[in-house]
């Protein structure tokens, strides 16, 4: 037993929940990489659990989105059909109930593109992290394999390390928001021009006295937007395992306070049902979410084109 499990072994279930659940949700996995690689000019390239998810979620939304459109569009048939059908509907809605009212008529099939790829990457991003593929995989290696956890030299124990919801990791939302906000800058300046579009950050024919306090708040305007997105996004799909966790963490605790395995089986007909609960609210806050994102992309985008609105 390493130095540190036996600093665990000796804490107390009150004092080892707060750090297993912090350890959970957070980026800690870069101290246990999948693949280290090597560091470039201070930047660590290795595969962690998050970058693994990303290129899942991309490879997901490759077979399930991309190539069933591309297929669809080659094959010349007027209707879709199956599978496809799903498809449209989603494009359709996204194109006519949240591109067009924002962007408008005519940008709208320059900015619905953009609004497709997030919206799909964000909802199969969320939706994957509700699949517990590295509890499952921590399950087989214990249960079926046979595999202690205390053998640092098993490369699924390697693994278990934080959270799998890409979409809870602020540096990924914080690469969605950066890619929303220079979108903003884009759409402004081909509709308005790039000095036009700074120009329509202030309403004009103001007294000069005011643009000294107006012009200040519309810059900080243009930081807030995709930092409200970043933590937004990041912080539902994270408060959910955090509640998950909280939840189950009691009946450990009543175990512990109450020292009887019955005060911890008591607690869970009250805990596991509140827990399912949460897990089928998390299932409407994947969708939601990718919504959500997606919609105020669509109406920042539509401020920087439509001034006058």
């Amino acid at each position: 037993m390493s130095v540190v499990e036996a600093g665990n072994a000796s804490q107390s279930v009150m004092e080892q929940v707060g750090p297993n659940i912090i350890h959970h949700v957070s980026n800690s996995d870069i101290s246990h990489p999948i693949l280290g690689l090597p560091t470039f000019f201070g930047i660590d390239f290795s595969i962690t659990k998050h970058v693994f998810m990303l290129w899942v979620v991309a490879f997901l939304v490759a077979i399930t989105i991309i190539i069933p459109i591309r297929k669809f569009l080659s094959s010349g048939r007027p209707t879709p059909s199956g599978w496809m059908n799903a498809i449209e509907a989603i494009v359709q809605f996204i194109r006519d109930s949240i591109a067009k009212p924002n962007v408008g008529p005519k940008w709208v099939m320059t900015w619905t593109p953009l609004l497709l790829t997030l919206f799909f990457f964000i909802l199969f991003a969320n939706g994957i992290g509700m699949v517990p593929i590295f509890d499952v995989l921590g399950l087989f290696n214990r249960f079926v394999m046979g595999v202690p956890a205390s053998d640092t030299h098993n490369f699924i124990n390697n693994i278990l390390h934080g959270g799998v919801t890409a979409t809870g990791n602020f540096n990924v939302t914080a690469a969605l928001a950066t890619i929303t906000f220079f979108s903003i800058m884009a759409a402004g300046t081909m509709a308005h021009g790039f000095i036009n579009h700074w120009k329509n950050l202030a309403p004009h024919g103001l007294a000069w006295p005011v643009y000294i306090i107006l012009i200040p708040i519309e810059l900080m305007g243009l930081i807030v937007k995709p930092f409200a997105l970043t933590m937004r996004l990041a912080a539902n799909m994270t408060g959910g395992h955090i509640a998950l966790l909280a939840l189950l963490s009691l009946m450990a605790i009543f175990g512990e306070m109450f020292h009887s395995t019955l005060a911890g089986v008591g607690v869970a007909f009250i805990s596991l049902p509140m827990a399912a609960a949460i897990s089928g609210l998390e299932i409407i806050v994947v969708l939601v979410q990718a919504y959500v994102f997606t919609l105020l992309t669509s109406v920042f985008i539509g401020m920087a084109i439509n001034v006058h609105h």
